[in-house]
């Protein structure tokens, strides 16, 4: 009783101080605490007295009972995981290894307004202290019908508003079955359904959507909506995004679609999705192009291999936040062939980007696909893209086009360049530098063969940069902005002083020749920092919106792969004026030698990145810009693109 009193007491605001000094003192005197003796009639106000009165044991048992035992939702009233039926037990995470527990139904098929009693049962000794009872339909992650319970162990949940969706424990006490009534939609769209539960065997112990067999729905279905998504509608009643651009996914399989249908009171939307991908097909609704505060769909595989539709907030580097499905209905999924994955639904939720709900109905869309783990865990996305602009959900009639994707006419400029400073402008500038000696005094026209090959080469790179230049401002028709253009105008800008400074050189004899010398060699290590720069921006532009950045990286290896050459040709040039040899390739020059090596190298890497720029679906796009250009369409395009008006350089037919 003086425990009780004791705890009780401490509850008043002046009583706190004497409870707290008497565990602290006691803990300090707990050799000799017991050894007091006791003196009646003392006040527990007094935390001397209470010092003296308490032994050992009374000391340990005042201690234990002002720790806390916490119950993680002992009482049941779980409905906020309804969406996931995920205990909230810290960083503890499910069990992947078969749930020693089974559910069960009493039927095979059902129709509407039928009744089905589920059972959950243990498998062996095991039993199970927490539990959470659902109804979904095969795919969908939406609880549907009502239950009805008898067991005192169990209650009823709501999910999302709804009454009655769900079943769940009333204390910890442990259980070894439990059975509740299930009833059936008696509307909507419906098909096979699936009865899911989560286990919780302890804290750390939890088994989670371990599934039931499917049971048939023989109903009268509703009119089914086309099972592949299509474009007809798409800037009539849809709002359509895609990559490529207006790719029709009954057509292609290498489409990724989604459109949007709003309805005539703005209070739902019917959204389609379409891609390939191994594990889901998610889009998303942006107020930005960064993924962050995104409101995202996804369309998955969960760990059965069925699909499911999930609602989502995105976090940007981690796996979003799965949140309730909230009102989504009228759920199609379709999986073909194992990885083209299609569902398309209905939602009356609001758009929210971020912590709170807007208002607005223009977003940056975004659709991205990627693997799943075995457990139905989205990976982060191997592709992903995002519309160039806003598009007003409202208003289909608008063009929505990918920020991510090229016309051939820009990948055209991309390898033009390349070619220029990574191979050509590369090759002439090392011959220029470490090969004069060879074959000296040989060549054509009064001029050495080293010189004739400077020249071509470094002729060949100012022109296809002059050529790639061209195209792109002809595409842009303006100035973009960036580091990109200011790199890539410098480039131009020196590419062609070069060669008007080299015209102007004096002999090789003149007093003044060391002015021509250094001038050529800085405007020469100017173009090419320049244009290497230029080449990493272009490259980043290009990867945007990819997440591992990996024609960067083999640009980053072509960089290292040229320092090395250039080391290794110093190192013998300098062993060279020391008539002694680093390297001995035999009757081969060891610059000679180096070159080749190097060249092959340059090879590797540039024909690398220009799969990567051109894929074999878009090669024949260039090809047939090259033959436009043969032709000379492009030059009467390029032309009238900077003429008057009034003017046509194309003669009529």
């Amino acid at each position: 009783m003086f425990i009780m009193f004791s705890l009780k007491s401490c509850r008043k605001k002046k009583n706190r101080k004497d409870l707290a000094y008497l565990l602290i003192s006691a803990s300090l005197d707990l050799g000799t605490a017991h050894r007091l003796p006791v003196q009646p009639k003392q006040s527990h106000n007094s935390s001397r007295s209470i010092h003296r009165i308490f032994p050992r044991k009374m000391f340990l048992y005042v201690l234990l009972c002002c720790v806390g035992v916490v119950h993680c939702y002992g009482h049941g009233r779980v409905g906020a995981v309804c969406g996931s039926m995920t205990p909230g037990h810290g960083s503890n995470i499910a069990q992947s290894s078969s749930a020693p527990f089974t559910v069960t139904a009493d039927k095979t098929t059902f129709k509407e307004g039928d009744q089905i009693t589920v059972s959950l049962n243990n498998q062996s000794a095991d039993q199970f202290v927490g539990f959470m009872l659902q109804a979904r339909q095969v795919g969908s992650s939406t609880p549907i019908g009502t239950f009805n319970v008898m067991d005192i162990n169990a209650q009823l949940l709501s999910c999302d508003g709804a009454a009655s969706r769900a079943v769940s424990h009333t204390s910890r006490s442990n259980k070894s079955s439990i059975e509740a009534k299930w009833t059936a939609p008696t509307s909507g769209q419906l098909g096979n359904i699936e009865f899911r539960a989560t286990f919780v065997k302890n804290f750390t112990t939890f088994w989670v959507g371990v599934k039931s067999s499917a049971v048939v729905y023989t109903g009268t279905p509703a009119t089914a909506a086309p099972t592949v998504p299509s474009n007809p509608d798409c800037g009539k009643t849809k709002v359509c995004f895609s990559q490529p651009s207006s790719c029709d996914p009954t057509a292609k399989t290498a489409c990724s679609f989604m459109a949007v249908q709003t309805s005539s009171d703005q209070s739902e939307m019917r959204i389609e999705m379409f891609g390939q991908a191994d594990g889901y097909v998610a889009i998303g609704f942006s107020d930005d192009k960064e993924m962050g505060n995104d409101d995202i769909y996804i369309c998955g595989k969960d760990s059965s291999g069925n699909l499911q539709v999930q609602h989502a907030i995105s976090t940007g580097k981690t796996a979003p936040t799965i949140l309730s499905l909230g009102n989504v209905t009228d759920i199609r999924t379709t999986l073909m062939n194992g990885n083209t994955i299609n569902c398309s639904f209905t939602s009356r939720n609001v758009i929210s980007t971020g912590s709170r709900a807007t208002s607005t109905s223009e977003y940056y869309l975004m659709i991205a696909a990627g693997p799943s783990s075995s457990q139905g865990n989205i990976q982060i996305h191997s592709n992903k893209y995002v519309s160039s602009t806003k598009a007003n959900l409202q208003d289909p009639s608008q063009v929505v086009t990918s920020a991510e994707e090229f016309p051939a006419i820009v990948k055209a400029h991309g390898c033009l360049m390349l070619i220029s400073w990574m191979t050509t402008g590369s090759i002439g500038m090392l011959i220029a530098r470490y090969l004069k000696g060879v074959a000296k005094d040989h060549g054509c026209c009064g001029k050495d063969f080293w010189f004739m090959a400077h020249v071509s080469l470094m002729s060949l790179s100012v022109t296809a940069t002059a050529i790639a230049f061209i195209l792109v401002f002809s595409y842009a028709r303006d100035w973009s902005g960036g580091a990109h253009p200011v790199l890539g105008c410098l480039v131009m800008i020196l590419s062609l002083i070069q060669p008007i400074v080299a015209a102007f050189r004096c002999e090789p004899n003149h007093e003044r020749r060391f002015i021509f010398n250094w001038a050529h060699s800085f405007i020469a290590l100017a173009i090419k920092g320049l244009a290497v720069a230029a080449i990493f921006t272009g490259l980043a532009l290009f990867e945007e919106y990819k997440e591992d950045g990996w024609m960067l990286k083999v640009m980053g290896g072509f960089v290292t792969w040229e320092a090395l050459t250039y080391i290794l040709q110093d190192l013998n040039l300098r062993a060279k004026k020391k008539d002694s040899e680093i390297f001995s390739f035999g009757s081969m020059r060891p610059e000679t030698v180096l070159l080749v090596l190097y060249l092959l190298g340059n090879l590797a890497f540039l024909i690398t990145l220009l799969a990567k720029v051109l894929p074999p679906r878009e090669s024949s796009q260039v090809f047939d810009l090259a033959q436009t250009l043969r032709d000379g369409d492009l030059l009467c395009q390029l032309l009238n693109n900077l003429r008057p008006q009034s003017i046509n350089l194309r003669p009529q037919i």
